[in-house]
């Protein structure tokens, strides 16, 4: 054990996943084999999402039957971990933590598309810090949760923009931690999303977002739903039916986002799921582009194989964190990763 905490955090993660891959490699016990009771953990993070009203209304359970709990961690990297352990069935994360998941060989499978992120993330520098521009981050104090889509973001946002990973210090902080990191004037700025990221904005400038950085270099993120390989093939009609729960919470948001207000019960929904204030919820939902199924079936998204674009952006951040030393491998396919077959049913395809 103290060997293992001598090593960085990243080495550490990427352990975990091994030793956890390798234990379903071993034909341990499934937790959800054939013909085992219906249930299904799953784990979700802090996100502003449409579907937390679903969570809160239990529209899952009385869709599918199944006795569902969920479990609230604290990073993308928690939640591929819990996937690896098979500690839960199905987790919430973006696209940068599926993609170490995958290259460390955790069987698992993105399914849905919860969001494509836009401007839900954004790069704050903290009033004070003298950062009015990306090139015044060199010297300064970072705080990212490592490993996530807004790790991968903000490395290639300094790229761009003439700045090295060197030139700045990146302290690997949770969201919670760095609101707190924040308060105490121990860093200068942060890439983080909403709540953290709503009361960042009450006290620093936005330098950039994942939308502007997207536009200008290509490379899009994004937030989505996975769920381990043995529990997708014993529970295929549970994954349709939850699909379009999913679908139906964000078109419930998407057709009417006026009469999401902060006294309505499905933004009080979303902020006790995710801890967000409601009163700022309304301006975080309407920060991300929601994805309906027939669209996440096409080549956009989930469909059309190794050219999905998904794959393909999974594909792209494998090689960012592999040149960071967060992942040893990159896949030469990441279509194995990505099943658009429960949102092709949703769809009615």
């Amino acid at each position: 054990m103290q060997t293992l905490r001598r090593l960085p955090r990243s080495r550490r993660f990427t352990l975990a996943l091994a030793a956890a891959a390798a234990l379903w490699g071993a034909g341990l016990p499934l937790a959800q084999a054939q013909g085992a009771p219906k249930e299904v953990v799953i784990g979700y993070q802090d996100m502003v999402l449409p579907w937390r009203y679903a969570q809160e209304t239990q529209a899952v359970e009385k869709a599918t039957g199944y006795k569902v709990t969920y479990r609230k961690l604290g990073s993308g990297a928690e939640v591929t971990r819990a996937l690896a352990s098979g500690a839960i069935q199905i987790g919430e994360a973006g696209s940068a933590p599926f993609a170490a998941a995958l290259s460390q060989g955790v069987p698992i499978q993105v399914f849905w598309v919860a969001d494509n992120i836009h401007h839900a993330e954004a790069l704050v520098a903290r009033n004070g810090s003298g950062a009015r521009q990306l090139a015044d981050l060199k010297g300064k104090k970072i705080g990212i949760p490592y490993v996530s889509t807004s790790h991968f973001h903000a490395l290639v946002a300094l790229q761009a923009a003439g700045v090295q990973a060197r030139d700045v210090k990146i302290l690997n902080l949770r969201p919670p931690e760095i609101l707190a990191a924040w308060e105490r004037g121990d860093i200068d700025a942060a890439f983080v999303w909403d709540p953290v990221l709503a009361k960042l904005k009450q006290g620093g400038q936005v330098l950039t977002t994942s939308g502007e950085i997207a536009a200008q270099t290509g490379k899009a993120t994004f937030d989505a739903l996975a769920v381990r390989t043995d529990f997708a093939q014993a529970h295929g009609e549970f994954l349709t039916r939850f699909v379009k729960v999913l679908a139906e919470a964000d078109q419930r948001y998407t057709r009417s986002p006026g009469a999401w207000t902060a006294d309505s019960a499905e933004v009080k929904a979303i902020a006790k799921w995710s801890g967000a204030e409601a009163a700022s919820v309304p301006g975080s939902l309407a920060l991300y582009a929601f994805i309906p199924p027939a669209e996440q079936a096409s080549a956009r998204w989930l469909g059309g194989g190794r050219q999905s674009v998904v794959a393909q952006s999974l594909a792209a951040t494998a090689q960012f964190l592999q040149a960071q030393g967060a992942v040893q491998q990159v896949l030469p396919d990441y279509a194995a990763g990505v099943n658009d077959t429960w949102v092709r049913h949703a769809a009615g395809q």
